[in-house]
Parts: structure tokens; C-alpha cells; sequence
């Protein structure tokens, strides 16, 4: 029988694990990558899938092991969110539209361009607010992006207000990400970047478009995916759980500022 120093050295050592929330976002290119979205969810093991560029009336209502919860009805390029039965329930969700682009107005490709869900966590015994999100494309200009994710972050807040929240989908700004995440910062939520660029269709444009921004959760890590058929790469978001008032984030190399 051990001594009761051994037993209390062990019981010290012995660290409770926190439970791990992992969220996928991949944009479709206008809906051309959408047979890959089984495959996608269980070589990545999501708990929740997001999209962008979706034909929402073709989208299937369950792939591996995720169910549609919710998409976008009124979009040519629409948004929707995947999410696990057996691991979380749906509190509410909203669907937004944004500050519109020339772009926008004159090709009306996405009218509406975030959908926020409020969703529990049975396993994790919380709550959190998952978003997929869809900036204008890059002929529009940084500040109108910057005000689109600023008003996205606010539908986020008041939808649940302490609850903590993570964004992700097609930013659609690949430089000058300094300014942007000192932005982002003063609203309370954190940047965070993946390990490789996202979209490598283009030379010239090569670079993040696809990230993350987040309040009360831990970035674990955020993972660039094999390229598909998609002019985006997927990414892969993991995440935990935070003390309450607690804010984190990847390092990653900034671009100068604009």
C-alpha cells in the first residue's frame, strides 16, 4: 500500500482535461464543394460545421454524424451551421444582414451574411454562441469589412450576452490584419489565425481569408485543412471553455498595419 504522501503526490498530479469544442468553417466556392462536406466533418471530427457559399435548398440535412441546423433562405450565396444532436441543443438563432457593399448592391450575392446560433453543451455543461460569418469580397473596402464584423460581433452579444461566442467563416481580409485585430480587440473578442493561408486560388491574393474571432474561449489551435475542390481551404478551430472574463488567442505573425 502506497505511504499517504505517494497518495496524495498522485491524486496532485492527476489534471482534469477540458472538454474540447471543435468547429470547422469551409467556403463551398457557390456551392461546387458541398459533396465533400461528409467527408470533411468526420476526418476532422467537428462538433459544429460552418459554411458559406451555399445553395441552402441543397444542402443535406444531416452528414457525418452533424445535423443542419439552421441556414440562410434568401441567399444566391447562402450560410448555414451543422452541429451535433447528441452533444448540443438549440436555444435560439438569428439571421443577419450587414452594411452592403457596391458589390453587393449591384450582384447581390448574399443579402443575408451571419447567422448566430446559441446553442447548450450537454457534455461540456455550458452554453456557447457559434457563428458563421461572410464578409463582402475584396472589392469592397477594409472599413466596410471591419464595420460588417464589428456589427457581427454586436448581433453576437445580443443574442447572449456572457455567453461565450466564436466566429467563423470567409473574412475576406488577407492584409493589414494589425489594424484589425486591434479593432477587434477594443470590442472584447479575440483574432485568431490558421497555421497556413486559406485561400491560395490566386497568387496575388494568397493569404488568411478564413479565421476566427472569439470571446471566453481558449484557441487550442487553429489548423488549415487539406484543399479541396473549393478556391478556399477549409479551417479547423480547437477551442475550451475559459474562466468567465477571460480572453485567448493563437499567436500568429500580424501584417503591417494599414
Amino acid at each position: 500500500m502506497a505511504a499517504p504522501e505517494q497518495q496524495s503526490t498522485i491524486a496532485t498530479d492527476q489534471t482534469v482535461q477540458p472538454i474540447q469544442l471543435r468547429v470547422v468553417s469551409y467556403n463551398l466556392r457557390e456551392h461546387t464543394a458541398n459533396g465533400e462536406l461528409a467527408a470533411l466533418a468526420e476526418a476532422s471530427d467537428a462538433d459544429v460545421l460552418c459554411v458559406q457559399e451555399c445553395d441552402s435548398n441543397d444542402l443535406a440535412p444531416s452528414i457525418g454524424g452533424l445535423s443542419l441546423a439552421a441556414s440562410t433562405r434568401t441567399n444566391r450565396l447562402g450560410l448555414a451551421i451543422y452541429k451535433r444532436d447528441d452533444r448540443f441543443e438549440v436555444q435560439d438563432f438569428n439571421i443577419h444582414s450587414l452594411q452592403k457593399s457596391l458589390h453587393d448592391r449591384v450582384l447581390a450575392p448574399a443579402h443575408e451574411r451571419l447567422i448566430a446560433m446559441h446553442l447548450r453543451d450537454t457534455e461540456a455543461d455550458a452554453e456557447v454562441v457559434v457563428a458563421s460569418f461572410h464578409a463582402s469580397p475584396l472589392t469592397a473596402t477594409n472599413s466596410l469589412r471591419r464595420k460588417q464584423i464589428e456589427a457581427a460581433h454586436q448581433f453576437l452579444r445580443e443574442l447572449s450576452n456572457d455567453t461565450p461566442a466564436i466566429m467563423v467563416g470567409d473574412f475576406n481580409y488577407p492584409w493589414f490584419q494589425t489594424n484589425l485585430r486591434r479593432k477587434i480587440e477594443q470590442h472584447g473578442f479575440a483574432l485568431s489565425l490558421s497555421d497556413q493561408p486559406t485561400y491560395l486560388r490566386y497568387r496575388k491574393f494568397t493569404g488568411h481569408f478564413d479565421f476566427a474571432t472569439s470571446v471566453g474561449l481558449h484557441i487550442a489551435g487553429v489548423e488549415t485543412l487539406p484543399a479541396g475542390i473549393s478556391d478556399h481551404r477549409p479551417i479547423l478551430v480547437r477551442a475550451h471553455y475559459e474562466h468567465p472574463g477571460e480572453t485567448g488567442a493563437v499567436a500568429t505573425v500580424e501584417h503591417p498595419a494599414a
